[in-house]
């Protein structure tokens, strides 16, 4: 039901050589019952409520006018719909433009498809060519909208033939694959990915929203596939009504990533390097030989330690290379959707939040996340002191290395670690050090660790 507002208010009776912005002009006369407000000797009636969805013109109707009228007939009103302070023009049949409400709805709601209720006015000018003066604004009234968007699900799982194993049907919630994303509402990250391996070729898939799920009714209304029964693009587009199976047609490892806000999927073969290189501002983005090491060939995870300095000035920013000096194919932040520990998005650079100095990366490309611990202090710890404390070493920026003097390790056994703690510790050979590898046994008393692989493949040190 459309929603009657009358309006009443004293008219202004003459215009004026000025712009002064008039608001008093009379008292509102009330009803409840049909909850009137003032404009003038005319009136305003609301309309229903606005799916955004359903609207394919430039303009939308917002609000019925009834003008109030001038003592000047020859001056006929300009209006404005006022939101939260903001104006915008809107014409004698209660008309604005879609793309402005459209837009003002997002900024201030976001895109999930629910009913918003906006509390407007309505602003009636005059002009005479030189000067404008506001005949009346209304009192409160509500436009309620709904803005468009398509059903995009809390979570969504991989099903399919490349999950079947002796025990497990592909097909089933126990073989599901969960796809990773941000922490966003997923209408402002409306992006999902998933990284799997498929050791046959022609094998099918599907996508099952997380409900489904949890309701344990996997083939429920929402299931999501390609229109096309078989089809083996490596890049097309959704539907969630009747939806058909998708084809890979090879064996291989992959990553897929899928768009819900338009529903378009992108698969993309994956073959990891054995390191990805860091550029940025600690070189003045010209040189790329720092680098992180493959750990997890299926994953696409690497780890691995880096100098993130800022000598211009230009902020603590950095990218990935997958070939040293390329910029083909870069690794930048809008390709991932978790940030953890110092690791930031600065606006498709990488960044870091706590400072200029050493940090320990873990970058797991599969999954689009990547968590940055920073080195607080890098330690010695071993039988030459009781696996007690940590003898800390120092940071030496010439030779981009960690140093100790007098640490007088022994050979019976002795590691690095980061930050007094075990989670991220260094063993193994003096040439090859790895993580969690075995203890060292060699003894000295200057020792120099190297471990951001800018002058060699591996992570090593020196003992004196």
């Amino acid at each position: 039901m459309i929603k009657k507002i009358l309006l009443g208010m004293t008219l202004l009776m003459s215009m004026v050589s000025c712009t002064e912005d008039y608001t008093d002009w009379g008292n509102p006369q009330t009803n409840p019952q049909k909850e009137a407000v003032a404009f003038g000797n005319g009136s305003v009636t609301a309309v229903d409520v606005i799916n955004l969805a359903d609207v394919n013109t430039e303009k939308v109707k917002v609000a019925s006018i009834v003008a109030p009228t001038s003592s000047n007939a020859a001056y006929t009103p300009n209006y404005k719909i006022n939101f939260d302070g903001q104006s915008f023009d809107i014409d004698a049949d209660g008309n604005m433009a879609t793309a402005e409400l459209t837009s003002y709805i997002v900024d201030k709601y976001g895109k999930r498809p629910l009913e918003r209720d906006i509390d407007a006015t309505l602003d009636a000018w005059v002009s005479n060519g030189s000067t404008a003066v506001k005949m009346a604004t209304s009192a409160t009234f509500q436009v309620k909208a709904i803005p468009e968007a398509p059903v995009i699900e809390e979570g969504y799982y991989l099903v399919g033939d490349m999950f079947t194993t002796e025990d497990v049907n592909g097909w089933s919630k126990a073989a599901a694959k969960a796809f990773k994303h941000s922490d966003k509402d997923v209408y402002d990250d409306p992006v999902f990915t998933v990284s799997f391996e498929t050791t046959k070729a022609d094998q099918y898939w599907k996508i099952i929203p997380k409900k489904n799920i949890d309701a344990d009714d996997l083939w429920a209304a929402g299931v999501v596939g390609p229109k096309v029964d078989g089809d083996d693009s490596m890049t097309g587009l959704l539907t969630n009504t009747e939806a058909k199976a998708g084809k890979i047609a090879k064996a291989g490892k992959y990553k897929l990533t899928i768009n819900m806000m338009d529903y378009s999927y992108t698969l993309e073969e994956v073959n990891y390097d054995p390191f990805i290189y860091f550029i940025g501002s600690t070189d003045g983005w010209s040189s790329s030989d720092q680098k992180l090491a493959l750990v997890d060939e299926a994953k696409g995870v690497y780890t691995g330690y880096v100098y993130v300095a800022d000598p211009n000035g230009a902020g603590l920013q950095f990218k990935f290379q997958r070939v040293a000096g390329s910029w083909d194919n870069e690794i930048n932040a809008g390709a991932f959707n978790t940030f953890s520990d110092a690791a930031t998005n600065e606006g498709g650079n990488f960044g870091v939040n706590a400072g200029e100095g050493v940090y320990y990366f873990d970058v797991n490309l599969g999954e689009g996340t990547i968590t940055a611990t920073k080195v607080e202090t890098m330690g010695i710890i071993g039988g030459f002191n009781n696996w007690a404390g940590d003898a800390v070493m120092t940071w030496n920026a010439e030779e981009y290395c960690f140093e100790a003097t007098n640490a007088g390790v022994t050979a019976d056994g002795w590691k690095f670690r980061v930050n007094g703690g075990w989670d991220i510790n260094l063993g193994g050979s003096l040439n090859n050090l790895t993580a969690g590898g075995d203890n060292l046994s060699v003894a000295g008393n200057t020792i120099k660790l190297y471990p951001t692989r800018k002058t060699s493949e591996n992570i090593y040190c020196t003992v004196k």
